[in-house]
Formats: structure tokens, sequence, C-alpha cells
């Protein structure tokens, strides 16, 4: 079953959305997900910084 998250502050950096969200347990986490076609890179991070510092640095490898 998929998780339904209500993701708030959402921000877009070059081709990546970063977004916040509280998980099943209540902790605050942080989601970095690429919107190109293919790429398929969508993570989760303990803090705002290393979420954003990952949507600056992410290169798609999909051309």
């Amino acid at each position: 079953m998929p998780a339904n998250r209500r993701f708030r502050n959402v921000v877009r950096i070059g081709p990546v959305q970063v977004g916040t969200y509280y998980d099943g347990c209540g902790r605050e986490k942080h989601t970095a997900a690429c919107t190109a076609p293919r790429c398929g890179f969508a993570t989760d991070y303990d803090s705002r910084a290393a979420a954003e510092l990952a949507a600056r640095t992410h290169r798609c490898a999909v051309r």
C-alpha cells in the first residue's frame, strides 16, 4: 500500500523538488525527487539542508 504523504514547504531546485513531511512515527523528514522523465532519483533525508544539497548537486544520468 503506498504511503499517503502531505508535503509542505515544497521548493524546486532545477528539475528536483524538495518537500517536507511527517513520517508514520511523527518524525519530520525531507525528500528530494527529480521530476525529469526516466530519471528515478528520489531520496529521504533527516535534515532539510541535506535534501537541498542533494537537489543542487544532482545530475540526471538519463539523456
